[in-house]
């Protein structure tokens, strides 16, 4: 349509020379139609090359190509693509890892009630008397014992005093580290040692 609007217009413009030269009416009039039918077949045109962008967009948007439009000087405008963020599902996946047990730090007895003193709770048994040479073998010791968290003595598997508690078995030398001491109860100080000295 573009071609034959450009050849109407280049018509009507000789039609004008050649009626405004011979001063013919007839001339002048055709040129005048010939200039209304070239803007006819200009806004014609136009129209059809606008539709057939928007059809291309559409087709090109649903292909999941990027959809362009015209901008206010003719040049294509890209609009931006939105980026998708993937969030993994939660539902029925359950755990993904299993609970840890309570760390060394978690199992540190509570610590004394007052200042400068070696308090427990009532319930709780005696401290077991070693001497400090004996007790510095048992610090390094790998035999397990048995502690209760919050509670400051650690204890043999067999003592009255782990019934309906929930011990947790751990190397006597990481107790000791941790600050438990020995229950007079079960006197696993004793035992580590008889087991540990060569008879």
């Amino acid at each position: 349509m573009t071609v034959a609007s450009l050849l109407l217009i280049l018509v009507a413009v000789v039609l004008l020379v050649a009626g405004l030269a011979g001063g013919s009416s007839p001339l002048l009039i055709t040129s005048i139609a010939a200039s209304l039918l070239a803007a006819v077949a200009l806004v014609v045109g136009a129209r059809q090359a606008a539709a057939t962008r928007a059809t291309t967009d559409r087709t090109a948007g649903r292909r999941g190509g990027p959809a362009t439009s015209r901008g206010p000087y003719g040049s294509p405008v890209m609009e931006p693509e939105i980026p998708v963020q993937h969030v993994p599902p939660t539902v029925g996946t359950g755990w993904r890892q299993p609970p840890e047990p309570p760390s060394g730090s978690e199992l540190r007895p509570r610590p004394a009630p007052g200042p400068g003193t070696d308090e427990a709770p009532v319930d709780e048994p005696d401290v077991q008397r070693v001497p400090p040479e004996d007790a510095a073998v048992v610090a390094q010791l790998l035999t397990p014992v048995h502690v209760v968290q919050g509670r400051p003595r650690y204890h043999l598997a067999a003592c009255p005093h782990l019934l309906d508690r929930l011990p947790s078995r751990l190397p006597v030398a990481e107790a000791v580290e941790l600050g438990f001491t020995p229950c007079a109860r079960c006197a696993p100080a004793t035992v580590l040692l008889a087991d540990a000295r060569p008879s």
